[in-house]
Formats: C-alpha cells, sequence, structure tokens
C-alpha cells in the first residue's frame, strides 16, 4: 500500500508499506479521504512535542471498512468510519496521569490507503456527508463540539465570540447556531467576514481595524457568555475583556505562542472561568455525529488536495496563509 511518511523535519514523501491485516476486534479501513490541522503543520516542522520520526502524518480521516476480525460487531464491511483523534480515549475527560497516543502525533496517522483501528476507536460517518467532509471531523469538529457543547454548555440566547475562521471556528459557529446562540466572529478580512456571515454569524468585526476589538465586542453584544479562543498568548487579554460577567473562555489554539500574561485583574472581580480544549473522547464524537446527522450540518471546506501533495496543504495551514475552513486531501 502507499503511505506519505514524514522522514525528517521539513521532509516527507510518498512510500510502499506492507498492507496490514484486521486482527481480532480490528478493522481493516480502505482510507478515502484526510484533513489538515495546524498541529500537523507543527509536527511536520518537528516543532511538536513528543513526536518521532519516520511517522505517517494526519490524524483525521475517513475510510470503508474492508474487512473485520474475529468478534467485531460495531461495523461491517462497506460502513464509512472515521478513526477518533486518540484511540484509547473512549469516554469521560482525558485521563491526568497519563498522555495518550494520538493519530498522527505519536503514533501513525491516517495519511495512507490502509489502516487498522479497533472497532471501539471508530465513528459511523453520517451519511450525507461527502468523504472530504467526513474527513474534517475527528479533530476540528469534536474540538468545536468539546469546546460549545461539553465545556460551554451553550444554549439557546447565549452569545459566543469566535476568533478566525479556521476549521475549528466555523465548526464552532456552525455548533453555536444549532444551540441556538447568538454568534460574534472576529477576523482581520472583510471578505471572510462576509463569508461568515452568510453560514450565520449575527456580528462581526474587523480586528485589524478595531484594535481595541474585546472592548468593541463587549459594547456591541453586552458581554459575551462563551469565547472560543483559538488563537492564545496575542488575543487573551482582548477575548476576557469581550467577556460578561461569570463569562468562560475555551481556550484551544497556540497559534500565537504559549507565554500569555492572565488578566487577573478581570478574571477575579468578574468571575471568569478558562479551560483548555483538548480535542474530545469518543462518546463526545458520537455525540456530534448524532447532531451532524440530525441537522444534515455540512463542514466548509476551503481547499483540496491529492494525497501526494500534502506539501500544498500544509502551507495552506502556516500562520498567515488565509485559509477559510477545512484542507482536505483525496486518498
Amino acid at each position: 500500500m502507499r503511505a506519505v511518511q514524514l522522514t525528517a523535519p521539513g521532509e516527507h514523501g510518498l512510500v510502499e508499506r506492507p498492507g496490514p491485516a484486521a486482527g481480532a476486534g480490528e478493522v481493516l479501513l480502505s482510507m478515502r479521504a484526510a484533513s489538515v490541522n495546524f498541529r500537523d503543520y507543527m509536527v511536520a516542522g518537528g516543532k511538536y512535542p513528543g513526536i518521532s520520526f519516520p511517522l505517517v502524518p494526519l490524524s483525521d480521516g475517513v475510510g470503508v471498512v474492508e474487512a473485520i476480525g474475529a468478534g467485531v460487531t460495531l461495523f461491517k464491511p462497506g460502513d464509512r468510519v472515521c478513526p477518533i483523534f486518540t484511540p484509547r480515549w473512549l469516554s469521560g475527560p482525558s485521563p491526568a496521569s497519563v498522555r495518550l497516543p494520538s493519530l498522527g502525533g505519536e503514533i501513525d496517522g491516517v495519511l495512507s490507503e490502509k489502516l487498522v483501528i479497533h472497532e471501539l476507536a471508530g465513528i459511523a460517518v453520517p451519511p450525507h456527508l461527502t468523504d472530504a467532509e467526513a474527513a474534517t471531523l475527528p479533530c476540528a469538529g469534536v474540538t468545536a463540539w468539546s469546546a460549545v457543547v461539553a465545556y460551554g454548555q451553550v444554549k439557546p440566547g447565549d452569545t459566543v465570540l469566535i476568533e478566525g475562521t479556521g476549521g475549528v471556528a466555523l465548526f464552532a459557529l456552525q455548533f453555536a447556531k444549532l444551540a441556538g446562540a447568538r454568534v460574534a466572529l472576529i477576523s482581520s478580512s472583510d471578505e471572510k467576514l462576509e463569508r461568515a456571515r452568510a453560514l450565520g454569524a449575527d456580528i462581526t468585526l474587523n480586528y485589524a481595524s478595531t484594535p481595541a476589538w474585546g472592548a468593541a465586542i463587549a459594547a456591541l453584544t453586552g458581554g459575551i457568555d462563551l469565547v472560543v479562543e483559538t488563537v492564545g498568548a496575542a488575543t487573551l487579554a482582548q477575548a476576557v475583556s469581550a467577556l460578561r460577567k461569570g463569562g468562560r473562555v475555551a481556550q484551544i489554539g497556540l497559534l500565537s505562542g504559549v507565554g500569555a500574561a492572565l488578566p487577573l485583574q478581570s478574571f477575579i472581580p468578574r468571575a471568569i472561568n478558562m479551560q483548555g480544549i483538548l480535542v474530545g473522547s469518543r462518546d463526545d464524537f458520537a455525540n456530534m455525529a448524532r447532531a451532524i446527522m440530525q441537522h444534515q450540518l455540512k463542514p466548509v471546506i476551503g481547499q483540496s488536495f491529492e494525497m501526494a501533495d500534502l506539501k500544498s496543504a500544509l502551507a495552506g495551514m502556516a500562520p498567515g496563509a488565509g485559509h477559510f475552513g477545512k484542507i482536505t486531501l483525496k486518498i
């Protein structure tokens, strides 16, 4: 079988590998599509901790069940299945005592023609989705779901602030609207803001032309209930200033670095809550998939490439590349 293999930071190519077989409790997937996250850009550049080469990259993908091992009951040949991001994280909070391996990070990922997973490490794909759309779900989709629904507990009448128009951000916009919330969204591109309004954003603001955007958002909305924080150190103080008293921050992104100065004068007297979001469990994925199917939600795909053109797909994730929605690859 063919697979893309990272051999060193900044170096990768197509290789031939032996085809795997499904053992007891396992399913063999014939992979159809994959998608790229910022984490994959970091991994490929050798900038992500805990990584060793060679490595098959990418955590997000979808395949068709080609064969099943003894004892498998959840899937049958022909089913479309997404592997979950962290194969051993099935339910509840992520274990604090150990770092569970995740696809395309500590263990080989999905950018290969065949992949074997345990049946419990897969989720059936909502049938209305294309392969490319389904491939966007395991990391970006579940991360946004965890931020907005599992942690954020967003309900009708809430106001949610979302930073940017990347894959996680647009999933968060869609999930917040499904929950009945009003959504504010910021970007430095007026064209992207227009596209976000077409997806349901109620309030948009260009942060490049409004440097004090946190206070501006607070004035426009009366205070935010939940900020989906996708950038990191450079934006955290502004995000907090947009919150109402008792508001929450779902911290996802590290795009601008990790050395954030917490504005404690805002956190403490205003009872601000903050939680780091690291994707989610199999149960979170299953809950999200049911909601996507119920509402016939369609992920937003900005660019698509062939399997061998990982270089172009990763370039689209580079800071400042300006992607909108998800970047996918056909396998």
